[in-house]
């Protein structure tokens, strides 16, 4: 067995979470600060958990602040970006 050190930037991962998030993602991209927000139905906690974590990574990559509320009682939680 032949080990070999590589540096990390040069290792590509793919994650399920983007196709899965796509629609999000994309729609985040249209939105404006202190415009629109945008309203997304879940289903469980664990959904709600992941959909955040792939908002927010979405935001770091792209230099844009992205917050949330959640609406719990419709289960329903809210995209919007910050000023």
């Amino acid at each position: 067995m032949e080990i070999k050190f590589v540096k990390r930037s040069t290792v590509k991962a793919s994650k399920k979470r983007t196709s899965k998030f796509k629609p999000l993602l994309e729609a985040l991209e249209k939105l404006k600060p202190g415009g629109q927000a945008i309203e997304v139905s879940y289903t469980s906690d664990k959904n709600i958990n992941s959909m955040r974590t792939a908002v927010y990574q979405f935001g770091k990559l792209n230099g844009i602040k992205i917050k949330s509320r959640r609406d719990s009682g419709n289960k329903k939680i809210y995209f919007y970006r910050d000023k």
